[in-house]
């Protein structure tokens, strides 16, 4: 049997005839196209794996509410891990930009993620309550801004070393695969658990700061070259200078506010998870829904990107308005018949649903961002749209210190007015 080149990989991969075909990116990074293909796909792979292990939706929750940590702190887990990885990349993108090779810049950001996981895990095993919850959430802010270097190195990179309609098979493959892996560890779990194991949340944690060493490892062998750093202006003040799109231009401030109320997706999230751990708290029900989540990005994913080219202001309505009926019949069981809470398959079916919802809210409003500009325009819709929604995301991060007075589903209930106000606004949105 003949053994595939890199060649003959990279062109069954991505789809390309000629795997020499380069558009946009030098002579030099041509020649080595294919093997920049498979090692960006390989660490990306590594690192959406890792991504998912560490879920502030399912793992960390998880790990918070094991080690009796209060349930406000678990309402920050999203608002931080997003925001922390948005807000600085205002400020640190003309640095990066001036570095004529910015892999490195990517690699330490992977490490330096490892070795976050790693302190929290030696938290989690050291510490309780509050205490536990101060030094995770310190961890995570340091987590969050290594995403942020990772984020702007990663673009700039994948920019110089892969041609032009090449990039997003890169990602998508790598989300796939990723997405099963995901489902398959938390088919694993099931089998640790049918052994005895019970400490299923920290061989997530392990295994996730290894998968950020094996990235790291990975990228590191990118063969980049020396690109340009003419025009790295400093991006904060430029930002803050384009903020005056939130009133001059009446489409994207609509688009704003309709993407502010759509966080209610991704920050009732781990309620539910917290929601299940007060019902029963079972290691398999933590592999059930890391199974799920995998579950859910796998097939729904394709299925909200095409339904996004054909209408992607439809599809935030409809994710909207899954959300919102979603955290009602949620809250409705609670109210009106609580011990139907403790069937095993509700809350995860119900968890299921919110993912498959939060992929057509993300994909939905990254396509009409996209298609909503084009050039230079776009650029500052990104960079105003992230700094606005960073902020945001820390105020409604506040919610949670209302768990003194409200109960977890009525938290969900929360949010889940949120989600019909998002579609409503959503619903009125022009057509992009």
């Amino acid at each position: 049997m003949k053994k595939l080149s890199k060649e003959d990989i990279y062109q069954r991969l991505s789809n390309t005839e000629d795997a020499r075909a380069c558009k946009a990116i030098d002579e030099a990074a041509c020649k080595v196209v294919p093997g920049n293909f498979i090692t960006l796909l390989v660490s990306q792979l590594f690192s959406k794996f890792a991504d998912a292990l560490l879920n502030p939706k399912v793992t960390l929750p998880w790990l918070l509410q094991s080690i009796n940590v209060p349930s406000s702190f678990i309402a920050w887990l999203v608002p931080i891990r997003e925001s922390g990885s948005m807000l600085p990349q205002l400020a640190i993108a003309s640095a990066i930009r001036k570095l004529p090779v910015r892999k490195w810049v990517w690699v330490i950001g992977a490490i330096v993620q490892a070795l976050c996981i790693v302190g929290m895990l030696i938290c989690a095993l050291t510490l309780q309550g509050a205490t536990a919850g101060f030094a995770i959430i310190a961890i995570l802010i340091i987590f969050s801004l290594a995403r942020g270097f990772n984020s702007i190195a990663a673009k700039d990179v994948l920019g110089k070393v892969i041609p032009k309609q090449q990039r997003g098979s890169i990602s998508g493959l790598a989300a796939s695969f990723a997405g099963f892996a995901t489902l398959t560890f938390g088919l694993g779990l099931w089998y640790l658990q049918s052994l005895g194991y019970e400490n299923g949340v920290y061989v997530a944690l392990m295994l996730a700061a290894l998968m950020w060493l094996f990235a790291a490892l990975s990228y590191s062998r990118i063969q980049e070259y020396k690109g340009a750093t003419e025009g790295a202006e400093n991006g904060f003040l430029h930002a803050l200078s384009k903020l005056k799109l939130l009133y001059q231009d009446k489409q994207f401030a609509h688009f704003i506010i309709t993407r502010a109320l759509l966080l209610c997706s991704a920050l009732s999230a781990p309620f539910y998870i917290v929601l299940a751990s007060e019902q029963a708290f079972d290691f398999s029900l933590l592999a059930t829904f890391m199974a799920l989540s995998g579950l859910a990005s796998l097939v729904s994913a394709p299925i909200w990107g095409r339904l996004s080219d054909l209408s992607s202001r439809k599809v935030l309505v409809f994710a909207a308005m899954l959300v919102t009926l979603n955290g009602f019949a949620v809250y409705l069981v609670a109210y009106l018949s609580p011990q139907t809470l403790n069937e095993f398959w509700l809350l995860p079916l119900c968890y299921f649903l919110l993912t498959v919802a939060h992929q057509g809210v993300r994909l939905g409003r990254k396509t009409y961002l996209v298609d909503m500009a084009e050039g230079n325009k776009r650029t500052d819709y990104v960079s105003v749209s992230n700094t606005v929604i960073g902020v945001i995301l820390l105020l409604l991060g506040s919610v949670g210190l209302l768990n003194t007075y409200l109960t977890t589903a009525e938290l969900i209930f929360f949010y889940s007015i949120l989600g019909l106000l998002g579609a409503i606004s959503a619903w009125f949105l022009p057509d992009a």
